[in-house]
């Protein structure tokens, strides 16, 4: 089993800042490791998740130059759950944005769950400025997959999906996604926080291969819970700002991009399902399917 002592010690920015990206959006980064070393790219999950401190313990600090930011809405970055001008186009152009003011030729990627889905959306975008990607719990955004979280989840996780649904009136069930959204973004804090609760408790219980001690959700700070299930649902709603078929048809302009990608054999968050179909249509990546792991 994974253990935070696996990871590498716990370290500090030796650069950090906010960088205006317009709309109303101010976006926190930071860097740490070596200055002298490759970069590489730290892309969180969500969408709104947030970077935290173990997320700098993935890697070498002396082979790498890490640089790890909160994406629009999320973590230190402002303000708080804003989900206006937000979307995968806005997040691309955010990360070129961030590269050219850090002075970046080319980096490495290193994404999972939505962060592999940025990671390959900005690669396709950008394949000239990605030197390689690591990816892990691999999200292609195809209806498919979002509607597996929603309705086939409940195969392996029924009492998870049955707490879910049940903070819903029964009228409201029909469509989860929905009435979800309706609750989030209503104004009163005694409709949106039960809400917001619901959503990250549910998405919590179903990411670990085994339940954790504590789920995130029980020291998380109320305004936390809210703009991630915020900007979760607005994402969702709109089929995570991407085509139909998801990001399968654009691996041609990456076919020469090397990568790894790992993937839990028991990811019920993301499905491996979707990793396989990456691998098959990206000729430069490997596929590491590792026996004993969910999703986080």
């Amino acid at each position: 089993m994974f253990a935070a002592s696996d990871l590498y010690p716990g370290i500090e920015p030796f650069r950090d800042g906010f960088l205006d990206v317009g709309d109303g959006h101010s976006l926190y980064w930071e860097t740490v490791g070596n200055p002298a070393a490759p970069p590489v790219l730290f892309l969180h999950g969500g969408p709104g998740a947030g970077c935290g401190a173990v997320h700098r313990r993935f890697f070498d600090p002396q082979a790498w130059q890490v640089v790890l930011f909160d994406q629009r809405g999320a973590g230190r970055s402002r303000p708080l759950g804003m989900t206006e001008a937000n979307t995968t186009a806005h997040l691309i152009d955010d990360i070129e944005k961030l590269r050219v003011s850090l002075g970046i030729a080319q980096w490495v990627l290193f994404g999972g769950s939505w962060g592999s889905t940025l990671a390959l959306a900005y690669a396709q975008a950008h394949p000239g400025r990605v030197t390689a990607m690591v990816l892990r719990g691999v999200f292609l955004g195809r209806p498919q997959e979002i509607e597996w979280f929603f309705g086939g989840i409940r195969a392996i996780f029924p009492d998870a999906h049955a707490d879910f649904v049940g903070h819903l009136r029964p009228a409201e069930r029909s469509d989860i996604l929905g009435s979800y959204h309706a609750r989030l973004f209503d104004p009163d804090p005694r409709v949106h926080r039960p809400a917001a609760h619901a959503w990250c408790q549910y998405e919590a219980r179903c990411s670990t291969l085994l339940p954790p001690r504590q789920l995130v959700t029980e020291s998380a700070r109320p305004e936390t819970l809210l703009a991630l299930a915020r900007i979760e649902a607005h994402y969702f709603r709109n089929a995570m700002f991407l085509p139909p078929d998801g990001l399968l048809s654009g691996t041609k302009t990456i076919a020469a991009i090397p990568g790894v990608i790992v993937q839990g054999r028991y990811d019920m968050v993301c499905p491996p399902a979707s990793a396989w179909a990456l691998s098959r249509v990206w000729p430069a990546a490997r596929l590491r399917m590792v026996a004993g792991a969910g999703h986080s």
